[in-house]
């Protein structure tokens, strides 16, 4: 102080303000220890209340994570990883050697082990809670699910499920529209004759802005919907963030492609962008009856070495337009296949997926007669039934074939099981897809970024699809290497779904 008193002036007014300062400033001293007294406390209550409410974080340590980016092509897989989750989601990823363990983290031991994203069904259906847990059950995490005539309406409130991200047609009346739960969409969307007819542009518009407020994460473009529609739908859904499907016909699939469609549906429909202008032409007036079978068969019975076919598969592949092909459709129909019932998945389905469709005792598909065929005798009923089978039988080679021709281009594919139709399963055909991709010629490694980072890649869904910051925490701990065999995606005891450990074999438990 008396340092500090020498560095004043020596002014009679200097000195008194000097002598005031030391009672001043042990006055304002005692102040601010009072202040810190009654403040330390409350400040250490709200770090305790703070640690007390953060989210614990999940550690999965030890594993191989698979690297699934760059459409399958990459290969820098990480082992000995440290995975941390909190809150639902990959916070950090890194070797063991170089991120820590935080204190208090709940840890999860995958030495041995293989870590890879949750698989996406691009398609398929999820409309009860057994639905749900046998896509858990098949390591499908997330599903873009449709309405079906069959299983009605998503069913969004099941737990444990699958992450569901809607579908929607648009464009064209649909009876299961999801809009049509509202009675402003009611009559505009109810199909009154035998197929859908197209929306006028306006309420195309309406429509397009009405499912995007919805919550619908895609739209399926359909074979009744023209061209300049198809171009108008595809120009402002993006703009909305909405994914686009199509099947094709009465817009000619190559100027959709050009215009941008994320990507083609079903083998046995995107097939008909090869057919010359002569037979799309009439597709324009009538996308259905006697002009889609004349263009559908002309593409079916294409030789597999006609240069048009491959001349067709080089502009699929120099274009941004994926190829999701689901082949679980016609897998019942294909060689080599088996008896989806009998998968422990199965059990949790409902028979009804198998009423008229599947025998699931044997797996086989059942092509029933008509009810004046039912009158015949037993030895004519069945060589009609033989004959059904067999004809069935050589359409999903012809059209297996051209897949195969299609794929020499290499073109990018998506994974999606289009279940419950045709035999396909829930969650149990997704599995089967990835079987087909591989059978067409991807490797194990592509047919796995086929059901996980495409999505993120061509939809835009950068919140799944890898084990990296910032996705959500789905993630499959597989015991055996999956990009040695297809097969190992089926062997795993424990998945994360959404951040939460969840136990495989708990789920063959129904309504869990």
């Amino acid at each position: 102080m008396s340092t500090a008193i020498r560095g004043e002036s020596t002014t009679p007014s200097s000195r008194s303000c000097a002598r005031r300062i030391p009672c001043n400033s042990l006055r304002n001293l005692l102040s601010i220890l009072t202040i810190a007294l009654v403040i330390s406390p409350l400040a250490h209550a709200a770090r305790g209340a703070q640690a007390q409410t953060a989210p614990p974080t999940l550690a999965l340590v030890g594993g191989t994570v698979i690297d699934v980016s760059q459409w399958g092509h990459s290969a820098n897989d990480l082992p000995n990883a440290v995975v941390l989750i909190r809150d639902g989601q990959i916070v950090s990823i890194g070797s063991m050697a170089t991120l820590p363990v935080p204190k208090g983290a709940t840890v999860v031991d995958c030495t041995g082990k293989y870590l890879v994203p949750g698989l996406v069904d691009g398609y398929s259906s999820v409309s009860n809670q057994g639905e749900a847990q046998a896509n858990l059950y098949m390591g499908v995490t997330t599903v873009v699910a449709r309405s079906s005539a069959a299983d009605g309406a998503p069913d969004l409130r099941v737990s444990p499920g699958p992450q569901i991200y809607r579908i929607a047609s648009v464009g064209t009346t649909d009876n299961l529209n999801p809009l049509r739960s509202q009675p402003a969409w009611r009559l505009m969307l109810q199909v009154t004759g035998a197929h859908p007819v197209e929306l006028t542009p306006a309420q195309t518009a309406q429509e397009l802005s009405a499912l995007a407020q919805s919550g619908v994460r895609a739209v399926l473009i359909g074979p009744a919907v023209t061209a300049a529609n198809t171009q108008w739908i595809l120009e402002h859904a993006r703009g909305l963030g909405l994914a686009t499907y199509g099947v094709f016909a009465a817009t000619p699939v190559r100027l959709a492609v050009k215009a941008g469609v994320d990507t083609l549906l079903h083998m046995g429909r995107y097939e008909i962008g090869v057919i010359p202008d002569e037979l799309q032409q009439p597709l324009a007036d009538n996308a259905y009856d006697a002009a889609a079978r004349t263009a559908y068969g002309y593409a079916e019975h294409l030789p597999p070495m006609d240069p048009h076919l491959h001349d067709y598969a080089r502009f699929l592949a120099a274009h941004r337009t994926v190829l999701m092909p689901t082949f679980s459709e016609f897998f019942l129909r294909l060689p080599n296949h088996r008896n989806l019932w009998r998968e422990p998945a199965a059990r949790l389905l409902n028979p009804h997926l198998a009423a008229g469709v599947t025998d699931p005792a044997t797996g086989e598909m059942v092509y029933p007669l008509t009810y004046w065929e039912h009158k015949l005798p037993q030895v004519t009923q069945r060589w009609l039934e033989v004959g059904l089978s067999k004809r069935a039988n050589q359409q999903a080679q012809r059209l297996w074939t051209l897949n195969q021709s299609i794929f020499e281009a290499y073109p990018h594919y998506l994974a999606g099981s289009g279940a419950p139709e045709m035999g396909s399963l829930p969650g149990i055909s997704l599995q089967v897809e990835l079987e087909m991709l591989v059978r067409l010629g991807l490797s194990p490694r592509e047919a796995l970024a086929a059901a996980t980072n495409n999505y993120a890649l061509q939809m835009h869904w950068t919140e799944l699809g890898g084990i990296v910051p910032g996705r959500r925490a789905d993630i499959l701990v597989l015991d055996a290497d999956p990009t040695a065999s297809v097969w190992n995606l089926r062997r795993f005891q424990t998945l994360v779904v959404n951040g939460v450990v969840i136990q495989r074999e708990s789920l063959l438990q129904p309504g869990k």
